[in-house]
């Protein structure tokens, strides 16, 4: 995983998707670092009380459908689990090895 090149691919990506809101770029971000956090292993766990904090959404109906269209667009594999006790899984794709690919 590198990084750098992780950020400038999902940079154009993002340019280019005229659907894709703030909200959805918070949300992003901080799904990423948690990834950074654990070494770039998928799946991540996580809350939804973490996300929403982490990412300044303070609506559960934003942040489900910032969720569900970032998961929709590709940008993230979101497998929910709907028990309060058990954290959600989410997948990141890596940008950098799909530019890698694509060339």
């Amino acid at each position: 995983m590198k990084p750098n090149k992780h950020l400038t691919t999902l940079f154009d990506r993002l340019i280019e998707d005229k659907n894709i809101h703030p909200t959805h770029i918070s949300l992003y971000f901080s799904l990423f670092q948690y990834w950074n956090i654990n070494c770039f292993q998928n799946p991540i766990s996580i809350t939804r009380e973490e996300m929403m904090l982490s990412s300044k959404i303070g609506s559960r109906a934003t942040y489900h459908k910032c969720m569900r269209e970032l998961n929709d667009k590709g940008y993230i594999k979101y497998i929910p689990t709907f028990n309060p006790f058990k954290g959600s899984s989410v997948l990141l794709f890596n940008f950098s090895e799909a530019e890698i690919m694509e060339q």
